[in-house]
């Protein structure tokens, strides 16, 4: 039959697949890379390997194609977001490609939303100013290293390092990760003037927007490893967020898309361009004329992870001999289900990894308050599941406040294979939940749009209709308004400790050591 190969760049592996029309999978490979930490706060990979796993993974999934018999229609692509690389003039990398995990620009961050620019910024971007965004990343090689930030032919991103290995096209970059730099006015269809006089670079640094459906061609030389006809079109795609509500049908008005993996994110597509009053969102493009606004937040499943480190010391049941952190974590969750919602008048600010969404403050610091002699074990990890899941309820509540209505969500990632998880967050949303049954939700995503860029997909809402979903979970009424009543103590209470972190954070003889693992376990594999 004929398939399309999607190709999804991630921050630790890139996975191809190859789908059917009907969205089915025919055939699937992953690539994995280190993620390398040079120094406390950063997060880097090697551009090159990065590069060369695209290639690997086309070439793959191609040959699994082959032997199924099948024609590879076309080839779509996704990357993370928030990634930057400098370049040569033929798409060389320079250096390292900093990530969106990289911490090192918090203090240029904090000076232009300082300076009252931040909203500002994000409302024409579509980016809230983060240490996370290329704006505040390449205003730190301007106030660090400006010669190297002027020589540089080319400063891009993961989407134009790819294409420099897969596609015979000139330098480009897709309207979605544009639209997640920063530097992009995504109003205006244009490179915004503040934003590159802040980041230091000039329009002609950066690459050619391209509408996301865009068609471009293979490269000879990986069309002929790939044993793919050269005039196989490639798609250019779209970055993982948008993709990943494509990917599991969450398009449809009112439908939301949740990814709770290693951190999450919950997402809505609107039909423009949309900038919330209060700053509190991101918008990214999906197709010229849809729109993903949303949140992500940087603790979501390596808060329980945390926590089976610290707490299970001595966790013992029967078969738990030599069982590896999944099972002990999955242990825990289900211990944490005999504790009632409210966790017993625990309240868990679960930011040990900082926090984005809803507020975008970079030094946030996690917290238990009203701890007491009788709270166990189950209590904190309940505690902290709650904790996240009430902040992806913030970040609906934006939604809610851009008279944006919510009707269902769509879940994937490994967190949801929890009936805790699932529970807590239909309660803290006051939504119905459904499991998505999409492993590979965003690189499924590239496949849909290159489906429909090729004219076999025509309305992007029939995703909808081919993702097969789980149960689902209702939220409980008497939990959900316990949550409701709750949630203003969370914001109220991390606004309060911050003048205590901040103190604590100067009085601290040096940064705690950054490994890379630590890191592995901060990324996210769940799209933002």
């Amino acid at each position: 039959m004929d398939v399309v190969i999607g190709i999804d760049t991630g921050t630790t592996a890139t996975k191809g697949i190859a789908a059917a029309p009907d969205g089915s999978l025919r055939a699937q490979t992953s690539v994995h890379y280190p993620l390398s930490v040079p120094g406390s706060g950063r997060a880097e990979l090697d551009p090159l390997a990065l590069r060369n796993a695209a290639v690997k993974a086309l070439i793959d999934v191609a040959a699994a194609c082959r032997e199924n018999g099948d024609r590879v229609a076309a080839v779509g692509l996704s990357a993370f977001l928030h990634a930057v690389v400098p370049m040569d003039a033929a798409g060389s990398p320079l250096g390292a490609l900093v990530t969106w995990a990289d911490g090192r620009a918090g203090e240029q961050s904090e000076r232009i939303v300082a300076e009252g620019r931040g909203k500002r910024l994000q409302a024409r971007t579509g980016t809230p100013v983060h240490p996370m965004s290329p704006l505040t990343k390449l205003a730190w090689w301007r106030d660090n290293d400006p010669e190297t930030l002027q020589r540089t032919p080319r400063w891009g991103g993961v989407k134009e390092l790819v294409l420099a290995g897969l596609a015979d096209a000139p330098y480009a970059v897709d309207l979605s990760l544009a639209s997640g730099t920063g530097l992009y006015d995504i109003h205006e269809r244009r490179w915004d003037p503040e934003a590159l006089d802040l980041a230091g670079v000039r329009a002609e640094q950066l690459a050619e927007v391209l509408p996301t459906t865009t068609t471009l061609r293979l490269r000879p030389d990986v069309a002929r490893a790939a044993g793919l006809d050269p005039g196989t079109p490639l798609i250019i795609g779209a970055a993982d967020g948008p993709l990943a509500n494509l990917g599991v049908g969450a398009t449809p008005a009112g439908v939301a898309a949740i990814s709770l993996g290693t951190s999450g994110a919950l997402r809505t597509v609107v039909d423009r361009p949309t900038a919330d009053k209060a700053g509190r969102l991101f918008c990214y493009a999906l197709t010229e004329d849809r729109w993903v606004i949303g949140g992500a937040v940087n603790n979501a499943g390596s808060v329980v992870r945390w926590a089976g480190q610290s707490f299970a010391g001595g966790f013992e049941r029967p078969g738990a001999e030599g069982e590896d952190a999944d099972e002990r974590d999955a242990a825990l969750l289900i211990e944490a289900q005999g504790v009632g919602a409210g966790s017993d008048g625990l309240l868990c600010l679960p930011y040990l990894l900082g926090e984005r969404a809803p507020w975008w403050r970079p030094g946030l610091r996690g917290a238990y308050l009203g701890l007491r002699r009788e709270h166990g074990r189950a209590h904190l990890v309940r505690s902290a599941v709650e904790g996240v899941c009430q902040q992806l309820a913030l970040v609906k509540d934006s939604f809610t406040a851009e008279g944006i209505a919510l009707s269902s969500v769509r879940a994937t990632g490994g967190a949801v294979a929890s009936e805790l998880w699932v529970g807590v967050l239909a309660a803290t949303l006051d939504l119905p939940v459904s499991v998505a049954d999409t492993p590979e939700g965003t690189a499924l995503g590239a496949c849909l749009l290159a489906w429909h860029a090729i004219g076999e997909l025509p309305d992007l809402d029939a995703a909808a209709e081919l993702v097969p979903l789980g149960a689902r979970t209702e939220p409980d009424p008497v939990n959900a308004e316990l949550y409701a009543r709750l949630r203003p103590l969370v914001e109220t209470s991390a606004l309060a400790v911050q003048d205590v972190v901040k103190e604590l954070d100067r009085l601290a003889p040096q940064p705690l050591p950054t490994t890379e693992k630590a890191v592995d376990d901060a990324v996210q594999p769940t799209p933002r």
